[in-house]
């Protein structure tokens, strides 16, 4: 008999992660759910164990906290993971010096700290057993600059450069690592990028987080490196290689002051 194997999705109690949710569980795969938000990953725990009768683990942990990465990993205990899906995220809307600080570090600590830490402590069991795929949520973000959200393009940039080079590195260990780079998806991180319900509502190139979902969940199950969802975001990822860097820059500045204003 075949051992049910078992994916670690964080943020998965809405938007894109109970997406990624939702495609595991049609796949059989066990369940460990991390999110914020204990309400939702109940909801989400009773929903998919009534309609796939797949179990569910959930931690309702703030992943933006320093050293949660250990905490996840001591209460998995002997749970062996064989897809990992670093998911969870947020955005952050103003210029460096105004936003505060306290919500720019909790952005770096989730984006770049967990994100690393959770991989690397994932990983090792992975390679040792010589199987193992890892789903990386960056976005269409990471390839140029942006004014006016600096940490989270910087984040996201930071994210892809980090998952294409151990996805390099794992060849021939029987481990890939994909990240998604979606462009504009319609989730909760509209309303949470900002305080302000006029702010960055991006309604351009919108895409629907079940479709983005399913091709961020292909690709990994086919182990590409980097995962660009919609013909136009696969021009726009490439943009940066053909204009100077200081006119993106501008670009995506102009785009972030529209939005803001509309």
């Amino acid at each position: 008999m075949e051992t049910r194997k078992t994916a670690l999705i964080t943020g998965g109690a809405s938007g894109l992660g109970y997406e990624l949710v939702l495609l595991f569980a049609k796949d059989n795969y066990g369940l460990v759910l991390v999110d914020i938000d204990s309400d939702k990953l109940l909801e989400t725990k009773k929903e998919i164990e009534s309609t796939y009768q797949v179990p569910v683990q959930i931690m309702a942990k703030d992943l933006s906290q320093v050293n949660i990465s250990e905490e996840i990993v001591s209460e998995l205990g002997e749970t062996q993971i064989d897809a990992l899906v670093n998911n969870a995220g947020f955005g952050a809307f103003g210029a460096f010096h105004e936003v505060d600080w306290e919500r720019q570090e909790q952005m770096l600590n989730l984006h770049v700290m967990t994100t690393t830490h959770l991989t690397k402590l994932i990983l090792d069991g992975m390679v040792k057993r010589g199987s193992g795929m890892i789903l990386n949520l960056s976005s269409l973000a990471a390839f140029q600059p942006g004014p006016l959200m600096s940490l989270y393009y910087a984040t996201k940039g930071y994210i892809l450069s980090f998952s294409e080079a151990i996805a390099n590195e794992l060849k021939g260990t029987g481990v890939t690592v994909t990240a998604l780079c979606p462009g504009p998806t319609k989730t909760s991180f509209q309303q949470v990028v900002s305080s302000a319900s006029s702010e960055n509502k991006i309604t351009f190139n919108m895409a629907n987080a079940k479709d983005v979902a399913a091709y961020g969940y292909k690709a990994m199950k086919k182990g590409k490196s980097v995962a660009i969802p919609g013909g136009l975001n696969k021009i726009l990822g490439t943009l940066p290689r053909f204009v100077p860097r200081n006119m993106a820059t501008q670009i995506v500045r102009r785009i972030q002051e529209k939005n803001r204003e509309e």
